[in-house]
Formats: structure tokens, C-alpha cells, sequence
């Protein structure tokens, strides 16, 4: 969608920071956010919600225009070629699209956006818009933090809840109320926004290795995921993914097996994360990040590993 034009039938949008092309009609709907930017670690929770566009071939019904919200020198627009061969501009997406669940009787819609630079009130109030009208039942937002784990191991995802209830059937999962303090994405306001408006809803965060912070991590969205699937009982096949998981795992052990100090580090790791336990997760381990920039071994680890991955994609293809 590039423009404010609606199509027959629709009807325009009370709120002008929306752009509604469609107004389907959902059962219930569950929404499930993710966006990229200080929330999303190696893309992990983008690449979650990707996946389930994909796999469910999601229908795009409105967004909320990247005007006021940007700072685009920032978060800058790209330049691209459409089939034709013919320039086109790509401005920052925060699109809508639903999903109808043959299985259930409820349905979804998946939103992926890009955390906004300005005007974060403003924002939030178009988004609850679109889920008054579309009587969101519950909101689950996914986000991934960087963290002191391991890259070979499966991905810790934490789960809290806003609610006893929510809580209650989310139980399996380890769900409870977050205890973080301090600063916030946009997910945290969203979340907030709609405790008040009375709508429950839950917070997914995978961990991703801290020294592979710019490298797309297969691992990180093969285990969000696999929650996700745990507790709505999607039916996702994940074998594709997972192959893409092992292959990755393999090709970072590649890059690190001759280094013996990057050896020991991780080694180190993964006995931390084995020795875990999942009711000390938390979203403030987003600040070990921080501490862990202080290891000398982690922040060379970033530049080697990526570089050998640069590498090998390039060569693959």
C-alpha cells in the first residue's frame, strides 16, 4: 500500500494515521506483533511473524501510515526494482494482514511494523484503533533481546502474561507477570495501552547470542516459534526452518573451532545455560548485553563470526 486510496466499498478510516483497504470479517481474533528495530536481536521476532505470513499466506487489509511517526533520515526509505525492471520507492511498513483459522474458531491477525522514531502516543492510538474495530481478543507481542547464551543451544524464550487468567492458561509455558524495570520499546507501550483498554494479552522474548548481534538467527525464530506453536496449537511444520537452524549452528562452530579463547567462551556459555532455570527469566536480561560487551572474547567474537558468515553466504551464492 503506497497511498491513502480506498478501495470500493471499504470506507474511509476515522483515523487519518490509518490506511484500511479491507474490512474483514474475524472471529475473535488473536494479534500477533512484532516490529524491527531495539526490540527485534538478530531479527528473531520479525523472522517469526514472516514465517507465519508465509506458512498461512496472510491477506493484507490496512497500516498505519510512516509519515508522522519517522524520522527518515533515520530509518530511511529504499530504493528497489519491481518485476518490471521500474524503480520503486519502499517507505517503512506497518501493515495488518489476517489470517482465517480453518481449525478453530477463532482467527488471526499478524502485524509487522518498524519501531517508530516519533510520536509514540499518536501511534498507539491508530494500533488501538485497529483493535477495537477488529475486537482483538488477546494481544501477543514477540520480541528478541540479546543475551549471554549460547548459539548452539535452543533458544530460551521467556513468556509473561498481563493477567491471572492468561497466566493461568499459559501456565505450561512458564508465563507469569514481567518484573522488568527500565527502558522500553514500543512493544512495552502497546502492551501497556491495552491492559487499559481491558484486552490481555502476552509478551514473547527470545535470547540471541550477543556476539552474533547482526546476523539473521534462525535459531532465535525457530524457538519463538515453537512456542507460539506450544500454546495456539498452529500445527507449523518447522522442518525447513529447523535444517536452516542446524546449518547455521554448524557453520558458526566452523568459524570459531580454531580459536581456542572463542572456544572456551562459549564453552562457558553453555554451561551457564544449562545450569538455567527458566523461572529466573526475565526481560531485563536485555542488560546483560551490556555487561557482556565489557568481554573482550564476546566483542571480538561479533566481528569474526560475522565476518565468516558474510563469507560463506557469499560464496554459497
Amino acid at each position: 500500500m503506497s497511498d491513502k486510496q480506498h478501495e470500493p466499498g471499504t470506507g474511509p478510516s476515522p483515523n487519518d494515521d490509518l490506511i484500511i483497504s479491507e474490512r474483514p470479517q474475524l472471529r475473535r481474533p488473536i494479534m500477533l506483533v512484532a516490529f524491527e528495530g531495539w526490540n527485534d536481536a538478530a531479527e528473531g521476532a520479525t523472522g517469526a511473524l514472516e514465517f507465519l505470513q508465509d506458512a498461512w499466506d496472510t491477506t493484507p487489509f490496512a497500516e498505519i501510515d510512516a509519515e508522522e511517526f519517522y524520522d527518515f533520515t533515520e530509518v530511511r526509505p529504499m530504493v528497489g526494482l519491481d518485476d518490471n525492471n521500474e524503480r520503486r520507492i519502499d517507505w517503512p511498513s506497518n501493515e495488518f494482514s489476517y489470517y482465517r483459522d480453518p481449525e478453530h474458531d477463532r482467527d488471526f491477525i499478524v502485524f509487522i511494523g518498524v519501531e517508530p522514531s516519533l510520536k509514540w502516543r499518536r501511534f498507539t492510538k491508530a494500533f488501538l484503533d485497529i483493535v477495537r474495530e477488529f475486537e482483538v481478543s488477546t494481544l501477543i507481542t514477540v520480541g528478541a533481546l540479546l543475551a549471554d547464551v549460547p548459539h548452539g543451544r535452543p533458544s530460551r524464550v521467556n513468556v509473561t502474561a498481563t493477567d491471572e487468567a492468561l497466566r493461568a492458561r499459559l501456565g505450561r509455558q512458564t508465563a507469569r507477570g514481567s518484573r522488568y524495570e527500565g527502558p522500553t520499546g514500543i512493544v512495552g507501550i502497546l502492551t501497556d495501552a491495552c491492559v487499559k483498554a481491558g484486552i490481555g494479552g502476552a509478551s514473547f522474548w527470545g535470547h540471541a547470542p550477543h556476539y552474533l548481534s547482526a546476523s539473521p538467527n534462525p535459531m532465535v525464530t525457530l524457538g519463538i516459534l515453537r512456542r507460539l506453536d506450544e500454546l495456539l496449537d498452529l500445527k507449523l511444520d518447522l522442518q525447513e526452518l529447523s535444517s536452516e537452524a542446524d546449518t547455521f549452528v554448524a557453520q558458526v562452530n566452523e568459524a570459531v573451532a580454531h580459536d581456542p579463547e572463542a572456544t572456551s567462551y562459549i564453552n562457558s556459555l553453555e554451561t551457564q545455560n544449562d545450569d538455567h532455570d527458566d523461572d529466573d527469566d526475565d526481560e531485563a536480561e536485555a542488560e546483560t548485553f551490556r555487561r557482556s560487551r565489557n568481554n573482550n572474547t564476546g566483542k571480538g567474537l561479533i566481528q569474526d563470526v560475522e565476518d565468516f558468515l558474510r563469507r560463506r553466504r557469499s560464496t554459497d551464492e
